[in-house]
């Protein structure tokens, strides 16, 4: 038994897994789970640099995940950055100073190691269900990027694609600073089309509609899980592998279109940093499910920091 502790920093979020990993028994088991929204990525589609306030966002949350991992003990620790800090000119000034809250330099990943990775934590525990059909697609919708991975027990196609929920919320729904609220239907549209042709980027590498069962994973795929439930508050417990019907997340999507900040903020399951984001994750979700013809979505909570996890296990 080892225990080992995973940092996951996206464009919108930094996430922590502490756990115990047994390779005999290929059972991960968490000590410590949990999320900070911090933005990294705010204006990188625009700048091409990390805002100075994004970094400390950002840094102040690993000075707390460095408390967590110091409570618990872990052994051996792997942090791990993705499409935000990819796209940044500054990104050496995020490396500084994770290495000197944390300890450990922050590895930036390529699009295809965050879409293995995504791929071993959300299948994992699959293994063996007869009720889903291989080859799975596992589709991370993250703040930055999207990444497809098709495989059944091991990757067979990776790729991933700038269409996360900020780059597309940025790029798309603000103007002067302000989201739309809620988007015309030529700022939709816009979306939509620049959405359809990053599946087209996509499919170039990834069969797509060769999958036969959709996993979803991150904070859009999970939120719009929870929406469809109507959870009176965020709860992991019903939403990992809860399954989610196109004509639900369609519904959903085109709700999320047309409300205001407000009405959106009020929904109880909708984590505050993902108000203004989550009409995009949800329109990349629903995009990708009549791409493939999916009738509907297997959500998982399990993903990258898993993967991450079992790779320093």
């Amino acid at each position: 038994m080892t225990r080992v502790a995973a940092v996951d920093c996206g464009t919108n979020s930094i996430r922590l897994l502490v756990a115990d990993a047994d390779p005999a028994t290929g059972e991960l088991t968490d000590l410590d789970r949990r999320m900070t929204i911090v933005r990294l990525g705010q204006g990188v589609d625009r700048t091409g640099r990390l805002a100075p306030e994004a970094l400390e966002r950002t840094f102040a949350a690993c000075r707390e995940y460095a408390g967590v991992i110091r409570e618990h003990g872990a052994e051996r620790l792997r942090f791990v950055a993705t499409s935000a800090s990819r796209d940044a000119e500054n990104r050496d000034d995020f490396v500084r100073g994770v290495v000197d809250i944390l300890g450990v330099e922050p590895e930036v990943i390529t699009g295809d190691q965050e879409a293995a990775f995504s791929f071993t934590g959300a299948t994992g525990e699959l293994v063996g269900r007869t009720d889903l059909e291989r080859p799975y697609l596992v589709v991370d919708i993250g703040g930055g990027s999207t990444e497809f991975v098709v495989g059944d027990d091991r990757v067979r196609a990776a790729r991933s694609v700038d269409i996360g929920c900020v780059r597309m919320t940025e790029r798309h729904l603000v103007r002067d600073g302000v989201v739309a609220d809620p988007p015309s239907p030529e700022r939709v549209a816009a979306m939509r089309a620049d959405i359809e042709a990053a599946l087209d980027e996509a499919e170039r590498t990834v069969p797509l509609r060769e999958a036969r069962t959709l996993v979803g994973l991150a904070g859009s795929v999970t939120t719009v899980s929870a929406i469809a439930q109507e959870l009176p508050a965020y709860d992991p417990a019903a939403i990992h592998h809860s399954r989610v019907s196109r004509g639900e997340v369609r519904a959903i999507t085109e709700h999320l279109l047309r409300s205001t900040h407000a009405e959106r903020a009020a929904i109880p399951s909708l984590h505050p940093g993902r108000v203004d984001v989550i009409a995009a994750g949800a329109l990349v979700l629903l995009a990708i499910m009549e791409r493939m013809d999916a009738h509907e979505v297997v959500v998982s909570e399990h993903d990258i920091l898993d993967g991450i996890a079992w790779s320093i296990a």
